[in-house]
């Protein structure tokens, strides 16, 4: 006998309808103040205009995650998302209504007003519903008390995310633990203390007096967790166990299911759905306005190189880009060798290789403008890890661990790494450990606000030319 398919449910809360009617007052709210502003009529065209992108909207909503949990999550990051969303559906409607030829009778106005007032709205709201369930939960209202089972490193962490993040609605109660007081690890003073073993805590959830369990047992402790399982399931206590991923270096985690199964990412690019379309179109339109200002420049540029040393203009070097797939990495040549073998000499202070003007390319960083058109193909990104020649990479993935890993993103023109200070010259293994560092945490904490933020502070670390030779 076959058993029957398992399945982790996603769970709808008033929360969410709540989060549904508001955007929908957004977008008809906002569609009433363009018009106003228009000075127009409404018309049965704006209703059906209204209608049809809350129905894109909801189905666009399902694809980028608008209404799950925001609990414990930015603000500003379930506010972007929200916007986002929004800017997609009526780019769809507007795609439908050219496709059908629909001449509808609002001008552009009306329309440009409408997309630039609605996330306004939708921004508003969602303040708005966050700070009065902030309120109600400083006054105690829908709070939970919760019980964590296991004195342990995880346990601790548990807790302390839970008071630092009073949206959830929880506190923590107490822990609870088999092991005599000497065993365990010491509690903060601020996070509660060890209130009983594991008999009383069955004792209490029968009692009702904890109605939600958190187990943070190690993966290992399987036995421990079904004997504690065992007997809470005589209980009518919501039980919880957090599983203990963190013993390994994970890069970027993300649940999901095969036929409902639940697996959890340890390495995986985190620019997939919605951020990776954010990330695309963010990459086009900004390397595109550069080349257009830079048009001139660079060209003056490719003739000072072309004037002054023998050789190509552009000089043209195989590096690992995403999934450790094999590009070609466009730069201004600045040296009197053009390297790219299995031998590759990193730039030194003072390189006699250097061409009459590669010193001045390399410590302004306008060798790297050609790789503006690796952005425009899309074999690199304005920000992320920066490519390495494909010898070094050879040799480093030897003497680093997890060095390959940074390349589950696109490398960048700039990174993390270099507006920290780990740019040029990596002449030790910890240097490059050091950069190597920074790569995985741009991975791990990646967001649009990272990118611009580094990209703005990348403009410093050129002015000031540090390690740059």
């Amino acid at each position: 006998m076959s058993n029957p398919l398992r399945q982790i449910q996603h769970k709808s809360t008033l929360l969410d309808g709540l989060y549904r009617v508001a955007d929908a007052a957004a977008i008809i709210v906002g569609m009433i103040l363009a018009v106003m502003g228009a000075g127009e009529t409404p018309a049965s065209d704006h209703q059906l205009a209204v209608a049809a992108a809350l129905a894109i909207f909801y189905v666009v909503a399902e694809f980028t995650g608008v209404y799950r949990n925001w609990r414990g999550v930015s603000t500003e990051r379930e506010i972007w998302c929200g916007a986002m969303t929004w800017a997609v559906s009526l780019a769809v409607l507007v795609l439908i209504s050219t496709v059908f030829r629909y001449d509808h009778p609002f001008n552009r106005y009306t329309l440009v007003s409408w997309f630039l007032i609605t996330p306004l709205l939708l921004t508003v709201s969602r303040m708005i519903i966050r700070t009065v369930l902030r309120w109600l939960l400083a006054n105690g209202m829908n709070q939970h008390g919760v019980a964590i089972v296991g004195v342990n490193e995880l346990s601790i962490q548990l807790a302390q995310n839970i008071k630092d993040t009073p949206d959830l609605g929880m506190r923590v109660a107490g822990f609870y633990d088999d092991r005599p007081s000497e065993r365990l690890p010491r509690i903060p003073d601020s996070l509660g203390a060890c209130v009983g073993n594991l008999h009383e805590l069955v004792e209490a959830a029968r009692r009702g007096d904890v109605q939600r369990i958190y187990i943070t047992f190690p993966m290992r402790a399987e036995s421990r967790i079904r004997n504690v399982l065992n007997h809470l399931g005589d209980t009518t206590a919501s039980v919880y166990i957090v599983p203990d991923f963190f013993v390994f270096e994970i890069l970027h985690s993300r649940w999901s299911d095969i036929r409902g199964l639940p697996v959890v990412s340890v390495y995986e690019n985190p620019l997939l759905g919605v951020d990776g379309v954010l990330k695309r179109v963010s990459d086009i339109i900004l390397a595109s306005l550069a080349l257009l200002l830079l048009a001139v420049p660079m060209t003056l540029v490719a003739l000072a190189v072309k004037l002054t040393s023998k050789g190509p203009v552009f000089f043209r070097q195989r590096r690992y880009g995403l999934d450790g797939q094999e590009i070609l990495v466009w730069k201004f040549r600045s040296m009197t060798v053009c390297e790219d073998g299995p031998n590759v000499k990193q730039a030194q202070k003072n390189d006699s290789r250097l061409t009459p003007i590669g010193g001045f390319l390399r410590k302004s960083s306008i060798d790297e403008l050609p790789q503006l058109f690796n952005v425009l193909t899309g074999t690199m990104s304005l920000v992320g890890p920066r490519p390495h020649a494909s010898a070094h990479n050879e040799q480093y993935r030897k003497l680093i661990h997890h060095y390959m890993l940074r390349h589950k993103v696109k490398p960048g023109i700039t990174g993390l790494a270099q507006v920290r200070g780990w740019r040029g010259e990596t002449d030790t293994v910890e240097k490059m450990e050091r950069r190597v560092q920074c790569d995985h945490e741009y991975i791990r904490t990646w967001s649009i606000w990272l990118d611009l933020r580094i990209l703005f502070e990348t403009v410093w670390v050129v002015l000031g030319r540090k390690n740059a030779y």
